[in-house]
């Protein structure tokens, strides 16, 4: 049995499936402007990467602007890319059809909205933040949301030559704290929302625990394996009924402890479930 069918398999065999996806997915789905000067990224940020040379919007994070005008700026185009472009592959519809109709939930590193496009909210967990608001700075008296499109919508026509007018920096409404995107960082507000998302991960566990649970990881590389990776492995070994895949192109590899029950497939993570969303397809119409 190739891996592909073994990965069809094990999905139909599971009883529930938990999903983690790490910035890999994102790249699968061609968002490939995160870490690299993509002609996707170029289309958008060309001047900054001209001025600054960063690649991807990522590093631009940490890039020392000439000013906080500036800054801002970037931040308004990143936006606007971030929830307003759509994928450029379909790999998240090939997850879909992979899926079917089994109980699923998916938790992810990503805080590009992505998931939350395609599947309800209540299925996924989106344990570093999202680019779908903003925190103020100063959470100690001010721990509201911010949405981050009414920003944009309202923002992004003021910005000129490049820069935000000062007067038009966001605020906290409540303690005047400049605002901050909502995602993991020194600052990040871990309140209300935070641990919704992960009470929304631990019910689905607590609901399905007793049962065949599949971990299908995707796409988590090696800058935070403890978020999704390593809990996994940790469920995997402690729950004798479930079994554990990862699909990485770059770093498909697993626990020693649960070597025999795991699957790892070193492919792009696309070109996988395209693949098997053609048999699932071919299956379905013999």
């Amino acid at each position: 049995m190739n891996k592909i069918d073994e990965l069809i398999k094990h999905v139909k065999e599971a009883d529930a499936i938990i999903v983690g996806a790490g910035s890999g997915m994102s790249n699968a789905a061609g968002m490939d402007f995160w870490y690299s000067a993509s002609p996707l990224f170029m289309k958008h940020m060309k001047y900054f990467y001209d001025k600054y040379h960063f690649e991807g919007i990522f590093n631009g994070f940490y890039t020392r602007f000439d000013s906080k005008e500036e800054h801002w700026a970037f931040m308004l185009e990143s936006l606007k890319m971030i929830l307003n472009i759509p994928p450029q592959k379909p790999t998240y519809e090939y997850l879909k059809k992979l899926i079917g109709n089994k109980p699923v939930h998916f938790v992810t590193t990503n805080q590009d909205t992505l998931f939350k496009k395609f599947f309800p909210s209540d299925q996924v967990s989106e344990i570093q933040g999202s680019w779908d608001y903003y925190q103020a700075s100063n959470t100690s008296t001010d721990q509201k949301l911010y949405s981050t499109k009414k920003m944009v919508a309202k923002l992004l026509p003021k910005v000129k030559d490049h820069c935000l007018p000062t007067e038009l920096i966001p605020k906290s409404d409540i303690n005047g704290s400049e605002l901050i995107l909502g995602a993991r960082g020194p600052q990040f507000l871990e309140g209300k929302r935070y641990f919704e998302e992960h009470q929304k991960w631990n019910k689905f566990m607590a609901d399905h625990c007793s049962e065949k649970i599949l971990f299908l990881e995707m796409g988590v590389g090696r800058m935070t394996p403890m978020f999704i990776q390593e809990p996994f492995w940790k469920m995997t070994q402690y729950l004798k009924n479930s079994f554990y895949i990862n699909i990485n192109p770059k770093d498909a590899m697993t626990n020693p402890m649960i070597h025999d029950r795991s699957l790892l497939i070193g492919d792009d993570i696309n070109e996988v479930l395209k693949e098997v969303s053609a048999k699932i397809k071919e299956k379905d119409n013999d």
